[in-house]
């Protein structure tokens, strides 16, 4: 079977194979064609016609970790200023939500914050532990303060909505007292790297159209991804509680993808889950390179493999079963395509060198004579291509009759260009993304957990050394795989061209994509609409970060050189530990015996680790220790106050 030799196993695992992941690649094509349906009809949540006027409370919730304090601000005063704009930003207050674990990170987030000036709106609370990650910070603003608020909409680091997108889909929560969450689709924008600009320019170009035809066959079954999103505070509450899997980590313990999760437990206590693909002002950001995104997936492919502990909960919805089969095939499919190729070779290698049996075991006039279709493998290529393609097609049709996305994206002969220019370089990045999905996964299988980094957000050229470090066994293997199809023959290795040229010029390609790409934009390739006309939200946001303070300052110095931030500092600081309550901080009891043993702010900070310094920092008595020291340096490291 697939060999010319009849039933094998290597033929019929090949077979297997194939058929699973084709079933895979078609969901694509099936959902851009029910996204052609779902333009003939209505909406299941309508969120268009006049700016509702909102009656309620609505909380924005803004999780942070680790992340670049001015940029996380910049965001939060450009969406503040948007809600004003519509006359109802006094129906909304925000939450800075920290789970940040470096000192410097954390003092900066706190300067940032106070200079936002908005202490009305705008309340900042900082974990000691980060218990549960982002799901256990949005869990405890839900224990503490969420009664407060029949709505919470929750944002990422790099969030950006217009206020008048953030009324409508709150006023819809308003009117629609069944639903539960409703996720808006983000476009992806201030892409400056060609891995990024290839990633904008797909999600704004095809990704609507397939967005629309999941929102048609989920209805009121759809999903959470995260962010960008308002939910009832009540239906999370009362069903949204994540479960502790039993277990050590990465498949046991805290879930990391917890946003499926929740919409399925929500979906299951009867609260409808709705998207909106079609309204506009929801916006995020890209990983900048390949790289970068591969940081990312190893923790959501660890995520996503813990849902299977989860789909055999009693009375989840079928439909929300399919979303977390679907999250666990976004990440399973690597290693099964990488088993393809292989077998595959393996398949040809046997036929090309293992002789063949001509008579079987049952008696016969005639040999059994190896016979292979070309014309029905032809026909297997060009329906596998077809299946990969036609989404994008169907996706450029829908362009072509709306003039303000064609002319955004550059024209219609450009937008083409741009088409066939990323098609081409992301084939031949997917081989290499591939091996990386799949070498996750097998980490993840070996027991070696992710843990939970910090995203980079903006792009700069690599150096070619750290690129050849980290990718040159890919390329070994393309060449190991390519020597291995040449030797059963020039045809096979024709055919698997695509794949092991993106391999082989994995160092090259990772480069050039994660280089920063003006030159595409000056010829209007790759463009989005977004650019060309760039909504006032995004422009607010880039000028207040250009503005904002720059750099990362020492933790220690920065917050005793400044009284006002040092005072905040107290005032922000959570209710010290009661004696006999809880197991000490052995960070804080080695940072408090350090700052006894010195005689000088100098030498203790020479000797103190970081999580000592973020120890001592979170505690009153580590605080006036640390006065104590800077007044006996020279000079001091106190401003005496105006």
């Amino acid at each position: 079977m697939l060999n010319g030799r009849g039933a094998s196993a290597l033929g019929i695992t090949l077979l297997l194979l194939f058929v699973t992941l084709f079933a895979w690649i078609a969901l694509a094509l099936t959902s851009a064609l029910g996204g052609l349906i779902a333009q003939l009809g209505r909406p299941a949540l309508d969120v268009t016609g006049p700016l509702p006027r909102l009656t309620t409370r609505t909380a924005l919730l803004m999780p942070t970790y680790n992340e670049d304090p001015g940029r996380v601000m910049a965001g939060v005063q450009a969406m503040l200023e948007s809600l004003d704009a519509t006359g109802q930003g006094a129906q909304f207050d925000v939450f800075i939500l920290s789970d940040t674990t470096q000192p410097d990170v954390w003092i900066a987030e706190e300067a940032a914050f106070l200079a936002l000036g908005a202490p009305g709106t705008v309340f900042y609370r900082r974990r000691p532990k980060n218990t549960a990650r982002k799901a256990g910070n949005i869990a405890e603003w839900v224990q503490r303060w969420g009664a407060a608020y029949p709505q919470m909409l929750t944002w990422d680091a790099d969030s950006l909505m217009e206020g008048e997108t953030i009324v409508r889909i709150v006023g819809a929560m308003e009117r629609h007292p069944g639903v539960g969450l409703i996720q808006t689709l983000p476009v992806i924008v201030n892409g400056s790297t060609l891995f990024a600009r290839m990633q904008q320019f797909a999600g704004r170009v095809y990704g609507p159209l397939i967005a629309q035809g999941i929102t048609w066959w989920h209805g009121s079954e759809g999903n959470y991804w995260g962010h960008n999103a308002v939910i009832r505070t009540r239906a999370f509450a009362e069903a949204a509680g994540l479960p502790v899997l039993p277990g050590r980590a990465p498949f046991g313990g805290h879930i990391l993808s917890h946003d499926f999760i929740e919409a399925a437990l929500m979906r299951r206590a009867g609260w409808a889950i709705h998207m909106v693909p079609s309204l506009p002002g929801s916006y995020e950001e890209s990983p900048p390179s390949l790289t970068d995104i591969a940081v990312r997936d190893r923790r959501w492919a660890q995520g996503n493999l813990q849902h299977a502990g989860v789909l055999r909960a009693r009375g989840l919805h079928w439909v929300s079963r399919i979303h977390l089969l679907m999250g666990i095939g976004s990440y399973v499919t690597s290693p099964l395509w990488l088993l393809f190729l292989v077998l595959g070779v393996l398949t040809a290698l046997q036929a090309r060198f293992v002789r063949p049996e001509y008579f079987g075991t049952e008696r016969s006039l005639f040999p059994n004579w190896p016979t292979v279709d070309p014309v029905l493998a032809m026909q297997v290529f060009i329906a596998t291509m077809a299946v990969l393609l036609i989404p994008k097609l169907l996706a450029y049709a829908v362009l072509l009759p709306n003039g303000p996305l064609r002319r955004g994206c550059g024209g219609a002969f450009r937008t083409g260009v741009s088409i066939l220019l990323e098609t081409l370089l992301g084939g031949l990045i997917a081989p290499v993304a591939m091996l990386i999905q799949s070498m996750a996964v097998l980490g993840i299988v070996l027991g070696r957990d992710s843990g939970w980094n910090a995203q980079r957000r903006d792009g700069e050229r690599v150096r070619v050394r750290d690129v050849a470090r980290a990718y040159g066994r890919y390329t070994l293997f393309g060449l190991v795989l390519a020597g291995a199809a040449y030797a059963v023959s020039p045809a096979l290795f024709a055919w698997m061209t695509p794949v092991l040229l993106g391999l082989s010029l994995a160092i090259p390609l990772v480069t050039l994509t994660s280089a920063p790409a003006p030159a595409l934009r000056r010829l209007g390739l790759l463009l989005i609409p977004e650019e060309r006309a760039v909504p006032p939200i995004l422009a607010r946001a880039a000028a207040l970060r250009l503005g904002a303070e720059s750099g990362m300052q020492a933790a220690i110095p920065r917050l005793l050189a400044n009284p006002a931030l040092l005072a905040a500092h107290r005032a922000m600081l959570p209710l010290p530990r009661t004696r006999g309550t809880g197991a000490p901080d052995p960070a804080l009891v080695m940072g408090l015996a350090k700052l006894a043993e010195f005689d000088g702010l100098t030498a203790v900070l020479a000797t103190l680790t970081q999580a000592e310094i973020g120890a001592v920092l979170g505690d009153g008595a580590g605080l006036d220790r640390l006065m104590v020291l800077a007044s006996t340096e020279p000079g001091g490291y106190i401003r005496a106050p105006s």
